[in-house]
Order: C-alpha cells, then sequence, then structure tokens
C-alpha cells in the first residue's frame, strides 16, 4: 500500500474515532440532562398524574406526555448550558493545549452540539410540544376503536390540520408584505429559511416576555420577602412614641 494511501486511511480511521467519541460524549450529555430533567418534572407534578395501573389508557397517555415534555426540557436546558460549555471548553483548551485528556472539547464537538441543539429545538416547537398537548387532549375518533392508537391518529390529523393552518397564514402574511417570488421561493425552502425564521421570532418573544416580567417578579419578591421579614426598629424615633403614648393616655384620662 502506497503512503500516500496509509496516510488517507489513518485520516478516515482517525475522523471516524473522533465521530464515535462525539455520538457518545452528546448521548452521554443529553442522557444526563433527561434524567435531571424528569426529576425536576416529577417533582413538581402530582404523583398521581403519572402512576396508575400498566393497562390504563390515560396512564400510558401521561407517561407518554412526561417523555415528550421532559425531552424538550432537556433540549431547552442543553440550549442554556450550551453557550456557557462553550466559552469553559475554550477557555480550557487553551490553557491546557498539550493536554491529551481534554482534546474531545475541540471546536467539532461544539459544532455538532450547536446543530443538535437547533435540530431538536425545532422538532420540540413544531411537533414534540404540540403533540404532547393534542395527545392528552385526544379521545380518538367517532366510531373508531379505543386505544393509544386511536389516540394518535387523531393526535396526528389535528396537528397536520393546525400545521397547515400556520403555513396558510404566513403564506397569506408573506404575499400581503411583499407579493414576489423570492418571499413564495423562500416558504417552499422550510429547513433553510422557515424554521430558523420561526424559532428567532419564538427566542426574540420569549426575551421579550422575560423582560417585561422580570421587573413584576422582582417587585413581587420584594414585597412577600418585606412582609416576611421583621423590620428593624433602630431608627425609630422613641420620644415621639412617648409623646404620642401621653397624648393618648390623657385622652383616655379625660374620657374617664
Amino acid at each position: 500500500m502506497a503512503p500516500v494511501e496509509q496516510d488517507a486511511l489513518a485520516m478516515r480511521e482517525q475522523l471516524f474515532h473522533e465521530r464515535v467519541r462525539e455520538c457518545i460524549i452528546c448521548a452521554l450529555l443529553f442522557a444526563s440532562l433527561y434524567i435531571l430533567c424528569h426529576f425536576i418534572i416529577t417533582h413538581f407534578k402530582k404523583h398521581t398524574d403519572f402512576t396508575a395501573v400498566h393497562d390504563d389508557e390515560d396512564a400510558a397517555v401521561n407517561r407518554i406526555a412526561l417523555g415528550l415534555c421532559t425531552f424538550t426540557l432537556a433540549v431547552a436546558l442543553g440550549a442554556v448550558l450550551l453557550l456557557p460549555f462553550s466559552i469553559i471548553s475554550n477557555e480550557v483548551l487553551l490553557s491546557f493545549p498539550q493536554n491529551y485528556y481534554i482534546q474531545w472539547l475541540n471546536g467539532s464537538l461544539v459544532h455538532g452540539l450547536w446543530n443538535l441543539v437547533f435540530l431538536f429545538s425545532n422538532l420540540s416547537l413544531v411537533f414534540l410540544m404540540p403533540f404532547a398537548y393534542f395527545f392528552t387532549e385526544s379521545e380518538g375518533f367517532a366510531g373508531s376503536k379505543k386505544g393509544i392508537m386511536a389516540r394518535v391518529y387523531e393526535t396526528s390529523v389535528v396537528l397536520l390540520l393546525l400545521t397547515l393552518l400556520v403555513l396558510g397564514m404566513v403564506w397569506v402574511a408573506s404575499a400581503i408584505v411583499s407579493n414576489d417570488a423570492a418571499s413564495r421561493q423562500s416558504l417552499y425552502d422550510l429547513w433553510e429559511y422557515y424554521l430558523p425564521y420561526l424559532y428567532s421570532c419564538i427566542s426574540l418573544f420569549g426575551v421579550l416576555l422575560l423582560l417585561l416580567c422580570t421587573p413584576f417578579g422582582l417587585s413581587t419578591m420584594f414585597s412577600v420577602t418585606g412582609k416576611l421579614l421583621v423590620k428593624p426598629r433602630l431608627l425609630e424615633d422613641l420620644d415621639e412614641q412617648l409623646s404620642c403614648t401621653r397624648l393618648e393616655e390623657a385622652a383616655v384620662s379625660r374620657r374617664i
């Protein structure tokens, strides 16, 4: 075998091992986030919502909805922690450039995590969360056989109709704003234009909601804290209190 072929084979083998390592690291990170989110959701939800007989249809639906919500919360938590993870990994690599055991914190891993978070965020936003909501509210079509699959069929149909409704509204809005071929062509390219645009709009809405709700939350927190805590009496004027007490005593004496 020629040296060039050997080098190419070694490079392909190295890339394969790096891909496998990145997949294992991503799977471990997501499994850790999923377990953490599962404990968080089950802690704040009622315990009776997810504990029932295994053949109970409602219990199975609740367990499926719990899994979808846990997956979405894990993706959201991963999106929040991705930027600090990128910064910390970059600082660690700059501090220890020759350390063999931390070379897996490279740009390829961070780029792969960004792609996975973007993919699963759109999947959770467009499909998983609406599916979980409609799935818990569904009962199956009238006249169909009851069961999990009947609810799945009804949820799929409702979700498909909702998707068509949203796409139609976006199409009409795009036609009203700019009636040209470029805007219509952008709607055909769902992955490259519509999903990033939808993700950015919902992220902007979340940031605006956070900016609006944070002052009210802080004011409520300080008001509740002020009610619970005992105010110090170091700055009170004792002479004024004594004068008020004497005046009240004199008023009571006159009444008597």
